[in-house]
């Protein structure tokens, strides 16, 4: 019988994918392989270079947890610093010889007959017992579908592939799209423009920026009484947790936040109340991401800024028509049109059972068990799965839930000598129609917005819809009751395998 290559192969190296080979290491696990397409490690923090790009989640809680980081500049990490604690995660603590850099997965097929998975690669085939995919939500840009866009002869280029080639100075610059990239990279690029010009859509909610650099004596006590950092992180968590009843719970707490961000507009937007009303939402608060910036309002505020509310019908070579007839001749387009979430580019070309591919079983809304595991596609685990992202609290929060589910389940295997591990798809069913019972009186879902938690049928289907430690306590154990564990499949030899 054909033996894989490894029991294990983990997709991707960011958060994710770095993440759960650095828990393996610590149980003792080496046989394991991490499939990286780009040079480096760090996912998102590595491709997502734009000017001013920085989490919106505290850096100590936006952290592993196994691997605090005293040293932290400011309360709010920047992205060059988010991707120098990645580098020396994987560093330190001994995961980068696992990795295969420049290995670009283009294909995975069960192979029934041998029961593991058959991996294309831009190096070639790999086979494997497991397959963990840390590819995450933020890892392939979606571009607008405007007619004549690729008519344009000027630069072009989306915020997560920003062209640092491209000098923006003296320029006329067209944004497209709101999203938390461009409120954070306007305020960098409207001082070099000639002329900026923002189409909206739809405006965001944007609070003020509570960020500061960290204090020098907090640094020294981080690292020399390590507790007083969990206690920090404990408190952020806290905090932010408690954000959840707004959300989930009683959707008319988020008019609080609306009058504070009013208050924060109007402040720095004193004498223009015809842009404050352009950039004034007509919906829930939390019904769309809130995003946070002191100096995004201040710079569309300024003399070379125009707010462009009407739809865009075309792009031509050197402009962009809307739809009241105005052509807006421009040098430069950024998009910040956000990514593939709910459609999960790996969907295309991840097949399972009979050669079904994850986008051909989703049919538009995926689905998974725990947001983890899904019927169909055995001896899979999905990180940062259907409905494991969060509207009001830290990713890596509900990461370390996924971690420690997929190495009890890894034990398992190993401890029952299973082969084949997958969900049944009642158990799978059940649990996702509690996630969108659950899902019904949201703010995502009432809040009176569409966004791109929103799948093509209507579901939110990318955000987990209650308290995270409910999540935590759900995955702390991994129960095989829901599953199929059956031995490894013993093929029937060829004729020609058999002489």
């Amino acid at each position: 019988m054909q033996t894989p290559d490894f029991p294990l192969v983990i997709i991707g190296s960011g958060f994710a994918g770095l993440g759960l080979a650095i828990r393996l290491k610590e149980q003792g696990e080496h046989d394991f392989v991490v499939l990286e397409r780009a040079s480096d490690v760090g996912g998102t923090w590595r491709d997502n270079t734009y000017p001013g790009c920085q989490c919106d989640i505290p850096s100590h809680l936006y952290s592993f947890s196994f691997a605090p980081n005293p040293d932290w500049s400011r309360l709010f990490p920047t992205q060059p610093e988010i991707w120098d604690y990645l580098r020396d995660c994987a560093d330190r603590l001994g995961v980068r010889p696992h990795i295969r850099f420049d290995h670009e997965v283009t294909g995975a097929d069960w192979d029934e007959n041998h029961g593991f998975w058959r991996i294309e690669t831009s190096q070639g085939e790999i086979t494997a017992r497991v397959v963990a995919a840390g590819q995450g939500g933020l890892s392939e840009p979606s571009l607008p579908a405007v007619p004549g866009i690729e008519t344009f002869e000027g630069a072009l280029f989306h915020s997560a592939r920003w062209d640092y080639d491209h000098d923006l100075r003296g320029k006329r610059i067209a944004v497209i799209g709101t999203g938390a990239s461009a409120v954070q990279f306007i305020p960098y690029v409207q001082p070099e423009a000639q002329r900026l010009t923002l189409f909206q859509r739809t405006p965001p909610w944007i609070m003020p920026h509570p960020d500061r650099p960290v204090r020098g004596w907090e640094k020294r006590m981080f690292r020399r009484f390590p507790v007083t950092q969990k206690l920090f992180r404990g408190a952020i968590y806290t905090f932010f947790e408690s954000r959840v009843l707004g959300f989930t719970k009683k959707p008319d707490l988020m008019k609080v936040g609306e009058r504070i961000a009013l208050k924060h507009m109007a402040k720095q937007i004193p004498g223009d109340p015809e842009l404050r009303a352009k950039l004034t939402p007509g919906y829930r608060m939390g019904c769309k991401r809130i995003l946070m910036s002191n100096t995004y309002y201040g710079a569309l505020a300024q003399p070379n800024a125009e707010v462009v509310t009407e739809p865009i019908t075309e792009i031509r070579e050197g402009s962009i028509v809307t739809a009241d007839g105005v052509e807006h001749e421009v040098d430069t387009i950024i998009l910040g049109t956000g990514f593939h979430v709910a459609d999960m580019p790996l969907t295309d070309w991840v097949r399972g059972r009979g050669g079904t591919s994850m986008a051909e079983a989703f049919g538009g809304s995926p689905q998974a068990y725990l947001g983890t595991t899904v019927a169909g596609f055995p001896n899979l685990f999905l990180m940062t799965g259907p409905n494991t992202g969060l509207g009001h609290n830290s990713i890596v929060y509900i990461l370390e839930s996924q971690f420690a589910y997929i190495l009890d389940a890894l034990r398992t295997m190993r401890e029952r000598g299973v082969g084949v591990l997958e969900v049944l798809p009642e158990a799978q069913e059940r649990f996702n129609a509690e996630v969108q019972v659950q899902m019904k009186n949201t703010v995502w879902t009432t809040g009176g917005c569409a966004s791109w938690y929103i799948d093509r049928n209507g579901l939110n289907t990318v955000l987990w819809p209650g308290w995270t430690w409910d999540f935590r306590r759900r995955t702390r154990r991994f129960d095989p009751a829901p599953y199929v564990l059956a031995p490894a499949p013993s093929p029937v030899p060829t004729t020609a395998s058999a002489a």
